[in-house]
């Protein structure tokens, strides 16, 4: 599997990832819902009330509450007792049910704000930008996968170099070995020479076996970001990409980077926030209405108007929720942003630059080395050359073995570096399709 194949894999099925779309969805569900804040809320209610008692009245409290209802109570009682009606039987007859003890009703209501200080703008207004920050921490999620898959992918193709630069010690001490036993069974070394030749082959063993080890743990955690099971690379450690300028690379950085985006999202969040706490200062104005679909026969029902509607208009005069301070805090947290923001494309200019400098180090230390593993493999053939003539130690061929393995180890080790820091340099460049990284790199036997 090529980089870009590999990363294309992990763009379709990384967990990571997956659970940032699925927050970017959230946001976007929430940013609708704010946009059903200017409809009208109609509402359908069904009540059942049972009372203490039902609802009386007598003709003496309905007269109490008139100016002349005194007189006209003692006509009435006077013209009730000329036609031998008793004051319990007029008290009796006189009284009104106004409402049963059970009381059943249904209505439809309507609320429908038509000004709320800039309140709701402002709280869609919050929804957008929450929705544009989900998809920017998406975009920061991808350029972390990206750099973590460079890491452990070309992880993989240096450990299977030092595994087979280990091998190589491991097969060339064992020769020299043998060597050493025939030179011993000849009289031509000493024993101690022997031993020094074994004890080395023996630690070249075992220093394969760790550097096996260790590519089986760098294939497992490949192996793990994949999803899959024995992914081989086929795409090699080289330092022969072009690398993007220093200037280009920080201007790119600096207009396409997430991180400094989300701080635009954060301050327009602190404007909405600084508008909803401002817009507590102004009235609230609402259309209300109301019908009702059912009532009890009751002389109460038909008092009552079978439909409303109507303006609501709500005024604070005096506010506990701190509204001022709250919009003092809103506005303090811009300015906290504004400096954030400025104090992170510093931040990203210096990573930019830094990660630039590392790749032209790490491939003139690779550079530099080719000098060195010529000068390495050179001197172990002559000392292997002067030991078998017994003008040299075997601790001679040893150094010399050694010595060629630690510099090729450490060409792989700035090869290795050269590509992982590129990868970090495409990352912040925003350069991550699964084309634009693998072109610049080549793949092994090519």
């Amino acid at each position: 599997m090529s980089f870009g194949e590999a990363w294309h894999q992990v763009k379709t099925q990384s967990e990571a990832i997956r659970a940032s779309q699925a927050t970017v969805e959230q946001a976007r569900h929430e940013r609708q819902s704010k946009k059903d804040m200017y409809l009208p809320q109609i509402s359908l209610t069904g009540s059942y009330l049972y009372l203490d008692d039902d609802i009386q009245l007598s003709s003496s409290e309905l007269l109490d509450s008139m100016p002349a209802g005194s007189a006209i109570g003692q006509m009435l009682a006077g013209l009730a007792a000329e036609n031998g009606i008793s004051p319990a039987q007029f008290a009796t007859g006189t009284t009104s049910t106004i409402s049963e003890r059970a009381i059943k009703s249904a209505n439809i209501s309507l609320l429908w704000p038509l000004f709320t200080g800039g309140r709701i703008s402002a709280a869609q207004d919050i929804a957008a930008a929450s929705l544009q920050e989900a998809e920017l921490q998406m975009e920061l999620k991808v350029r972390d996968r990206f750099e973590e898959l460079s890491k452990r992918y070309f992880g993989v193709v240096m450990a299977s170099q030092v595994v087979t630069t280990r091998r190589e010690v491991e097969a060339a001490l064992k020769v020299h070995l043998n060597h050493a036993e025939l030179l011993v069974q000849n009289g031509q070394i000493a024993e101690v020479e022997r031993l020094q030749a074994e004890a080395s082959y023996d630690k070249s063993r075992i220093e394969r076996i760790k550097s096996e080890e260790d590519l089986g743990i760098s294939q497992a955690a490949l192996n793990n970001l994949l999803n899959s099971n024995d992914i081989q690379p086929i795409t090699g450690l080289s330092i022969d990409q072009q690398i993007p300028t220093l200037q280009d690379s920080i201007d790119l950085a600096l207009q396409t980077f997430p991180g400094l985006a989300i701080y635009d999202t954060k301050e327009q969040m602190a404007t909405s926030l600084a508008d909803a706490e401002k817009g507590k200062y102004f009235p609230e104005v609402a259309a209300v209405g109301n019908y009702n679909l059912y009532e009890e026969d009751s002389l109460a029902s038909e008092v009552m108007p079978d439909w409303f509607v109507g303006i609501n208009v709500s005024i604070p005069l005096l506010d506990r929720s701190g509204r001022y301070e709250s919009y003092q805090a809103a506005k303090s947290l811009k300015i906290k942003i504004q400096s954030l923001r400025q104090q992170t494309r510093q931040d990203i200019s210096l990573l930019v630059e830094k990660t630039y400098r590392e790749i032209v180090q790490a491939k003139a230390e690779y550079e530099g080395l080719g000098t060195s593993l010529a000068l390495a493999e050179k001197t172990v053939e002559l000392r292997q050359k002067a030991f078998q003539q017994g003008l040299a130690t075997s601790l001679d061929v040893i150094d010399a073995s050694l010595y060629q393995a630690s510099v090729k180890t450490q060409r792989s080790h700035a090869a290795y570096n050269s590509v992982t820091k590129l990868a970090r340099l495409m990352a912040l460049r925003g350069n991550t399709d699964e084309t634009s990284f693998d072109n610049l790199l080549i793949k092994k036997g090519e």
